[in-house]
């Protein structure tokens, strides 16, 4: 448990609402534009649908599921939208993954944890798409039908699966008016759009590099004021002022890390470090580095003034981009070192 002396250094700021907005653009029905989105192979996803992408491609072991193929298949369901008026559809479907209450049944779950299982909720709607998903690509493998395993799979998500049994295949332009056949085609076609870089590649041996690796293994990962253990993410808390979002206590409900805590857990166990942003400063300021001499590893300070109003931690990620948790409503990304935090406010650099 942190004091409440160290709450005040947890790595958060205090911004005003408009500095949490415009990550995401969401230009009409043309295209979701993404800021640096950190890796992982995503791009052009709003925020708080990343980390549950990227969740949901993980529990499945199919090859042919992707974050990419979830993604455009969101976009082709809802356009990422979250309202009742916006994502309920004629026929009654739910919520950005667009479940009939009689499919939700099947396949929701409470995976947020917030103590109900929702079409609404992201977190509920996005794993459960995802489990629906891999479960249609495993029929469509064994089915013997020929063809790509995702149009079957994306055939039967928007069909059901009788309907790409009877056909034996995805059904034609003559099946329901050509609603599946179009579905089908729009989201393969548009998955490169989702398509982002890879995790942050990481040359070099030692503790820098390595400690990098070990952070940039949780790109995607949701921002938790008070979360974060040396073992990895935990729900975090908060305290008056932060760790809220539209409200809410978001890092009550939220596993992850705060910017302190990612650097703790990216540089344990073969260096210690303490667990605030103030504390591991004057933990290794006496190996400071000038910032033309950074170095893969090293960690970049940002303060309000002087040592003692140190906020802000991150990790160089090499080539001027700096690997950190910047703040509720985000995620552990990668960003050029002269736009994540305010540059009148850097403070300098060390090497643990």
């Amino acid at each position: 448990m942190l004091t409440g002396a160290a709450i005040a250094v947890v790595c958060a700021i205090v911004v005003p609402l408009v500095a949490l907005i415009g990550i995401v653009l969401l230009d009409g029905d043309a295209k979701a534009v993404e800021t640096n989105d950190g890796g992982g192979g995503l791009q052009g996803v709003p925020v708080e649908f990343r980390p549950w992408i990227l969740k949901a491609d993980e529990a499945c072991p199919e090859p042919e599921m992707t974050p990419a193929l979830l993604a455009s298949q969101l976009w082709s369901e809802s356009k990422f939208k979250t309202t009742r008026e916006e994502a309920t559809s004629y026929a009654g479907a739910q919520g950005p993954a667009q479940f009939i209450p009689g499919t939700w049944a099947t396949w929701g779950r409470d995976s947020d944890g917030n103590g109900e299982a929702s079409p609404w909720d992201i977190g509920d709607a996005v794993t459960a798409q995802g489990r629906m998903m891999c479960s249609l690509l495993k029929d469509a493998k064994a089915s013997g039908y020929g063809g790509d395993p995702r149009a079957l799979a994306l055939a039967g998500y928007n069909a059901g699966w009788g309907a790409v049994e009877d056909y034996r295949g995805v059904p034609p332009r003559s099946f329901a008016g050509g609603e599946t056949y179009d579905y089908v085609h729009a989201i393969l076609a548009d998955i490169p759009r989702f398509q982002g870089p890879g995790l942050l590649e990481v040359s070099g041996s030692g503790s820098g590099p390595d400690a990098l690796r070990r952070a940039a293994a949780r790109a995607g990962t949701p921002y938790s004021w008070g979360g974060g253990t040396p073992s990895g993410p935990s729900t975090g808390f908060c305290d008056g002022t932060n760790g809220y979002l539209n409200g809410r206590c978001s890092a009550s409900v939220t596993a992850g890390f705060d910017c302190s805590s990612l650097v703790q857990y990216a540089y344990w166990p073969t260096t210690k470090l303490p667990r605030v942003a103030s504390e591991q400063y004057g933990a290794t300021s006496d190996r400071a580095v000038s910032r033309d001499a950074l170095q893969p590893g090293d960690l970049l300070f940002w303060s309000h003034g002087g040592s003692g109003s140190i906020y802000h931690v991150a990790i160089y990620a090499g080539d001027g981009n700096v690997l950190h948790a910047p703040r509720t409503g985000r995620v552990v990304e990668l960003q050029p070192l002269t736009s994540a935090m305010p540059e009148r406010d850097y403070y300098g650099a060390t090497r643990p």
